[in-house]
């Protein structure tokens, strides 16, 4: 969990390869962010999406933990979930259009920081102090292994790097690049601070949540470059 940057780092690259491909081969911006929206959810097989889905319908079912645990392991998805999923998608391809219209290098810059900032909030949410919501699952797997001091520091190393890559676009976009990962970083706080009160801890379908919410969060703020 604290190297799950890295992997987001390489799910980012792939879906940035994906999108310039495209772009290269004489596609708009639009269809180029479909694609690069469309490659971490392939990598990942819908787990993300799955995990946001279903913390959408336990948060807005508005019943105790135990039952809003129950109704998050069903297998279909609610209207909440429904919502959450097709509002979330759309800033995703909105902002990412948005970014590969400036320019091929901006789109790419998105998908990265996006796809880095989404695992680097997984690996905050699975630091010490935050306990599982469930005594089995993911969540319990992975809840509370990733020392405070290691978590902080991956969060300053994505946030530089962050900042490092924008630069060649110019200093605006270098503090906008950094900037979208603190702003990913903080919605993931709340969003996860919330469900440890409502769930009393995490669950897999949290960490696909925070890692969606870290994501769109990374790529609106990065596209208004």
């Amino acid at each position: 969990m604290l190297c799950a940057p890295l992997a987001g780092l390489v799910v980012g690259v792939g879906a940035a390869a994906v999108g310039l491909l495209l772009l290269f081969l004489g596609a708009g911006p639009l269809l180029a962010a479909v694609a690069t929206a469309a490659v971490p959810a392939a990598l990942t097989r819908g787990l993300h999406l799955d995990g946001l889905a279903d913390t959408a319908d336990g948060l807005g079912s508005g019943k105790p933990a135990e039952d809003a645990l129950r109704i998050m392991k069903q297998s279909d998805i609610g209207p909440f979930g429904v919502i959450t999923l097709v509002l979330v998608l759309l800033a995703q391809v909105a902002a990412l259009a948005q970014a590969y219209g400036d320019s091929w290098a901006h789109g790419a810059l998105a998908a990265v920081v996006a796809a880095s900032a989404a695992r680097l909030a997984l690996t905050l949410a699975a630091r010490r102090g935050v306990p599982a919501a469930r005594p089995e699952g993911l969540g319990a797997a992975v809840a509370g292994v990733v020392p405070v001091p290691g978590a902080l520091g991956a969060a300053l190393v994505v946030t530089g790097a962050a900042g490092a890559a924008g630069a060649g676009l110019g200093p605006h976009v270098a503090l906008l690049a950094a900037g979208a990962v603190v702003a990913a970083l903080v919605v993931a706080e709340l969003l996860l601070r919330h469900c440890t009160r409502r769930f009393g801890g995490v669950t897999g379908d949290v960490f696909g949540g925070l890692a969606e919410a870290a994501a769109t969060t990374a790529l609106v703020l990065v596209s208004l470059g």
